[in-house]
């Protein structure tokens, strides 16, 4: 149903002239002014309303523009209308897989949480500590002496989930983690969560013996691939995909926290917190209101230097998570800029689990979280294959079973179950994530059809996130591929992007 009655275009898109859209134009969606980061505690009972910055123009800083959370949806929106009308360039659409696809994840939904939906708590990192039904982020948060204030105590938590979503690329199927406080195994997010949390508190992240719950600068200077290989617990034997480019990522944040108007002297990513509170843009209401698009600002800006050089580029400006596609302009007179398609999914990932201690601890609101899109990731994107909305075109699935065939050759790649192969940057991938982007969003409408949800009953996509697709998308890949669990497509990475 929802695919079908979506407006195409955006409140922003239909008036030109104005130069700040609104929070509840920043969707089409009843749930702007919802807060994503801990909805249990609800948003206060009256809310300003809050003017949204609109994101630059592409003709005059192309770079910018597809730096903006904006870009996001509005440049995977081209790639949705053509995945609509079946004119994609890798995979076939079967739209009439779609309220199918919809009624899985209701199932999944209704499973766990009927009829309690408003308990589904938004997608976020947090979920992921506590694994196995332990509130190892409460334990730790009464572990603090009382002395630590509600400010610090946030800091502290925006220091942990910060290296611990940039550590939160795809482990491999081959590895787990042995929790050293409880003995039990984990895999995939959930044994990178553990794992990042128990180097956490043994202070691998922090400079001040002092002081170990706390990440900085100094501290992640000390970090190498042979440190963080045996606080990951990786081995030949058990071997966790790109621990070099993990690596790298935290050598280069400990370089971005440098940045003191943001990160302070002492480099913490915790500070952001004080940034944020106390930036012209927030309005001081019965609760902080911050701006969405300020948070992302010091993300983006902040956390720049992060992203590895050979990303896409305009101008000499790197934009991180953004790539070219095929299904964009690519003759004249189209710009550089208009062959890109941006995602963000670590930034947005990072800013979707921030929000929620933030939230959870300083009773912070966050006005134009809509402007989020759903994470285009393998889980969400396989999905949408393992049910059929999308097929692989079969050049395309003969190209990748020959990648997957070629790699399994080499001594440690996978060769159990035969999946199509591909890179990060391939053009498969490239239009994979983007059509995702679009179907999420349309997902949203008809998953809360079915569940007959309206006005403020409506789930948020953190909430559709958290309790369908992408649990919906793990279960049903354990059921096609038992033997690896992977997703339907395979990505080569380098442990920067999934």
């Amino acid at each position: 149903m929802g695919i079908f009655k979506r407006k195409d275009s955006k409140q922003s898109e239909r008036d030109e002239n104005e130069s700040f859209v609104s929070v509840n134009s920043a969707r089409t969606s009843n749930t702007s002014l919802r807060s994503p980061g801990y909805k249990g505690s609800g948003p206060p009972a009256s809310i300003p309303e809050l003017p949204i910055a609109r994101p630059p123009d592409p003709a005059l800083d192309p770079a910018a523009y597809l730096r903006s959370i904006h870009a996001v949806r509005e440049r995977s929106t081209i790639i949705l209308n053509k995945a609509k009308n079946n004119q994609l360039n890798h995979f076939d659409v079967d739209l009439s897989k779609f309220e199918a696809t919809a009624s899985y994840v209701v199932s999944i939904i209704k499973r766990d949480y009927a009829p309690d939906y408003e308990s589904i708590p938004p997608h976020g990192r947090w979920q992921h500590f506590d694994v196995g039904g332990r509130p190892r982020v409460d334990q730790l948060l009464q572990s603090w002496p009382s002395r630590i204030d509600v400010q610090e105590r946030t800091r502290r938590l925006i220091d942990l989930f910060v290296v611990s979503v940039l550590l939160d690329a795809g482990a491999g199927n081959k590895w787990s983690y042995r929790s050293k406080e409880s003995g039990k195994v984990f895999s995939r997010s959930e044994g990178l969560a553990v794992a990042s949390l128990e180097m956490f508190k043994s202070g691998l992240f922090s400079s001040d013996p002092t002081e170990p719950c706390q990440v900085d600068g100094a501290g992640l200077k000390k970090i190498t691939a042979e440190v963080l290989a045996k606080g990951m617990q990786h081995s030949e034997q058990n071997p966790l995909t790109g621990i070099e480019g993990r690596t790298g990522l935290l050598v280069r944040l400990s370089e971005a926290l440098n940045n003191q108007d943001f990160f302070g002297v002492d480099a913490r990513p915790g500070n952001m917190l004080d940034y944020l509170l106390g930036h012209p843009s927030t309005l001081a209401s019965s609760v902080p209101i911050v701006p969405l698009t300020t948070l992302w600002s010091v993300l983006m800006d902040g956390l720049s230097p992060i992203w590895p050089p050979s990303r896409t580029q305009i101008d000499g400006v790197p934009i991180g998570d953004a790539w070219k596609c095929s299904d964009l302009p690519k003759s004249p007179p189209a710009q550089q800029w208009e062959n890109i398609v941006p995602f963000h999914k670590l930034t947005q990932w990072l800013c979707y689990s921030i929000m929620v201690p933030m939230s959870k601890l300083m009773h912070i609101h966050f006005a134009g979280s809509d402007l989020l899109t759903g994470l285009p990731e393998y889980r969400n994107g396989g999905l949408l294959v393992d049910l059929g909305l999308l097929s692989l075109k079969p050049e395309d699935m003969q190209r990748g079973i020959n990648a997957y065939k070629e790699n399994a050759q080499i001594k440690g790649q996978p060769n159990v179950e035969v999946a199509p192969l591909f890179s990060a940057d391939d053009d498969v991938i490239v239009e994979w994530r983007a059509v995702t982007v679009g179907f999420l969003d349309e997902l949203l409408d008809e998953v809360n059809s079915q569940l007959g949800l309206r006005g403020e009953e409506q789930l948020s996509l953190a909430q559709m996130l958290e309790a369908g697709t992408w649990k919906g998308g793990r279960e049903i890949a354990e059921v096609s591929r038992p033997n690896t669990k992977e997703p339907p497509i395979m990505i080569r990475s380098d442990g920067t992007v999934f």
